[in-house]
């Protein structure tokens, strides 16, 4: 589970919001063969219409979940362990269900532990013991290696997000909630499309702000004007960079 700090925490939601993967021990009621479970739990892959739990934290409406991979790690007679990597907000314990459902059989989920989140997994995973050793060792000898592992930059949490690069001129302006258009663009990765989320960063890598896109990267690239994105996060502070009499965004 990411932790941020300051002004970081305006970060979250792209975590949220981002894939996920988990480790997943499923017991099944009955014996079945290993071919029929590799069989219709690789069935589950792509677009699936799922069911929330009775108890869950959202509304009980069917909706679209996708499930980009699943891997069988071991089958141990009735015991299934798997990693299987998921659009945010699919439930693992209602595949679990749905399994043994479908093959008339039951099925439960056993054990869960999540391995990534976005651009974070499981070797990023850091203890308050380890945390606050790593404090103490810059505290003391002025090391900083090991606490740079752990708090990270609030860059790395957008690293998986389409990007977009602008000039120092738009800055100030973005910083002071005005959505950026196509003249404040210095470059792009290519392949934005229409309400991605995308993070806008400085020429020096600096994260600017998040926002849904409104044009997709050919849209931008051959067009000299109109608005970019909806700007929905600002993190950088205002007035870092200069003021221009007229900005360019």
């Amino acid at each position: 589970m990411p932790i941020a700090l300051g002004k970081a925490s305006r970060v979250l939601r792209v975590l949220l919001l981002s894939g996920k993967e988990y480790v997943c021990l499923m017991h099944l009621h009955k014996d079945i063969s290993e071919d029929i479970i590799r069989k219709e739990l690789n069935a589950y892959i792509g677009k699936i219409t799922q069911l929330p739990p009775v108890k869950s934290a959202v509304k009980r409406v069917h909706r679209q979940r996708e499930i980009y991979y699943i891997d069988i790690i071991e089958i141990d007679g009735r015991d299934v362990l798997f990693r299987i990597g998921c659009q945010a907000g699919t439930y693992i314990r209602k595949i679990c269900f749905d399994f043994g459902k479908k093959l008339n059989m039951g099925a439960n989920m056993q054990e869960l532990i999540r391995t990534k989140a976005g651009p974070f997994n499981e070797k990023e995973i850091y203890s308050l013991q380890d945390l606050q050793e790593a404090f103490l060792l810059y505290s003391q000898e002025r090391k900083e290696k090991e606490l740079r592992k752990i708090v990270k930059p609030v860059e790395f949490a957008v690293k998986h997000l389409p990007k977009i690069w602008v000039h120092d001129s738009a800055v100030n302006s973005i910083c002071h909630g005005i959505d950026l258009s196509i003249p404040g663009i210095s470059k792009l990765e290519s392949d934005i499309k229409e309400n991605d989320l995308i993070a806008v960063l400085t020429l020096k890598n600096e994260l600017v702000c998040i926002g849904n896109s409104l044009l997709t990267s050919e849209d931008i690239i051959k067009n000299d004007k109109g608005k970019v994105l909806k700007t929905e996060r600002v993190f950088l502070d205002s007035d870092l960079y200069p003021k221009w009499k007229k900005d360019t965004v």
